[in-house]
Order: C-alpha cells, then sequence, then structure tokens
C-alpha cells in the first residue's frame, strides 16, 4: 500500500481486507483459503483455548448469521429465535466474538434535541472482506478505520475516544459519529457510489450539536454542500483527518 492511498488501494482493501497475508498477495485463490482457515482456527482453536464452550457448531452459525446483519441495528430477539437459544448465550456467545477480535459494536449517541434510539447497536467484523455486499463492505472499512483512529488518539494523546451512530425513531440514520472526551467531533455516512448527499446529514446537523459532517464515498467526487458538511472520496478523507 502506498502512503497516499488511492482508488486501486482502495479496490484491494475492499476485496482482500486488511490483515497483511492476503492483502499482500491479492490472490482470490490464496484469499479464500486464508479466509477458511481464520475462520476455522479462531472458532476451534483459539476459542477453545479462551473459553469453556461447547457449542462450536452454533457459533459457527451464529457467525454466518451476522454476516447478514452488519451495518443495521442489532437485535438479539431474531438472532435467538433463529438459533433457537437463550438472550443469554446470544449475548455470551458475542463477547466471545469480541474477545477473539471477530466482531465489535459500536452504541448508538443519544442527542438530545432528536429522539434517537438508545440501546440497539451496530455490528462490524474486524475482517470486513467476508461480507458479501460490497456497500456494506465498505461500510465496514470505514468503521475499522475509524476505531483505529480512536485506539491511536486515546493512545498516543490521552482522550476519551469513541465511534458511535446517529439513529432516530424515524430510522433516520447516520453511519458514524465520533466523541472525544463526550462530545462530538465529527460524523461520517458512507456511500459505496458518488451518490447525492444523504438529507439525513442536514436533519441532524440543524439538531445536533456535532460541528462536521461528512460523507465518504468510493469514487472521485469532492464538494462542500454546506457549512459543516462534506462529500468527499475514501482516500482523501483518510489523508485530510489524518487517520493512521
Amino acid at each position: 500500500m502506498s502512503a497516499v492511498p488511492n482508488e486501486d488501494d482502495l479496490k484491494s482493501l475492499l476485496r482482500f481486507g486488511g490483515f497483511p497475508e492476503p492483502l499482500a498477495k491479492q490472490n482470490a485463490n490464496h484469499w479464500r483459503r486464508w479466509s477458511l482457515e481464520r475462520r476455522s482456527r479462531v472458532l476451534r482453536e483459539d476459542l477453545l483455548d479462551l473459553e469453556r464452550v461447547m457449542e462450536v457448531s452454533l457459533l459457527e452459525l451464529l457467525h454466518g448469521a451476522l454476516l447478514s446483519r452488519v451495518a443495521s441495528p442489532l437485535s438479539l430477539q431474531a438472532l435467538r429465535e433463529e438459533l433457537q437459544v437463550s438472550h443469554d448465550s446470544i449475548r455470551r456467545w458475542l463477547t466471545i466474538f469480541e474477545n477473539l477480535y471477530l466482531t465489535f459494536r459500536i452504541s448508538p449517541y443519544g442527542a438530545p434535541a432528536v429522539r434517537a434510539v438508545k440501546k440497539e447497536q451496530k455490528l462490524y467484523f474486524w475482517d470486513w472482506s467476508v461480507l458479501p455486499d460490497e456497500g456494506k463492505r465498505f461500510e465496514n472499512l470505514v468503521a475499522c478505520q475509524l476505531l483505529k483512529y480512536c485506539h491511536y488518539r486515546q493512545d498516543t494523546e490521552g482522550y476519551a475516544m469513541e465511534l458511535r451512530y446517529v439513529r432516530d425513531t424515524d430510522k433516520r440514520e447516520i453511519d458514524f459519529l465520533v466523541l472525544e472526551d463526550g462530545v462530538p467531533r465529527f460524523a461520517v455516512e458512507c456511500k459505496l457510489a458518488d451518490t447525492d448527499c444523504s438529507p439525513h446529514l442536514k436533519y441532524f446537523k440543524d439538531r445536533t450539536p456535532i460541528p462536521e459532517f461528512y460523507q465518504v464515498h468510493a469514487k472521485d467526487k469532492d464538494y462542500l454542500l454546506a457549512k459543516g458538511i462534506r462529500v468527499l472520496p475514501f482516500e482523501r478523507f483518510v489523508v485530510e483527518l489524518e487517520l493512521p
């Protein structure tokens, strides 16, 4: 990967993920073998080293069920019904996945001036390349980049950083919000194509204390829609915000 990312870098990241070995080789057959081996090793070897779990086959089913739920509010009830297990089992297994660095969750931001949802978390994979839907893969890539940014700022500068999302009860949503010491710093909406700017950005700009809004896409358009609302390519977003 080059120091300044370009469109080819992004295509490679979306196709092969961010782990060094498959990204460096950029070979589809190798990526498929690597992905299968990683999933098997994590769920059958690493898992048994860390947890006393007897339901490995059910955990594999949960892994598959989560692939279609990335980027959407996560319903534990729906997962419980699909796998025919208890709520406690689903909650425990999701925590296990996070401890094994398979997935992570982000919580909603309860903006006081909007009817924000407050409980439904969203889930993402550390290896976004396993997602079949390219749009969700792109959003997951941005999620990982922003979470890495939060971890970096917290580790190097001591700020309490959080990655959240914004959603109200009328299903208006912005994909991500970065908080610094509890204060909103900027929000990010993801669109694979360089489509028109989401109306949700202006809606939440007028009703929340979030100072900056970005719509990040995988194409090349770059423009300022209004003060505090910017539409730009992922590569430029990474450079301008100095994301690690």
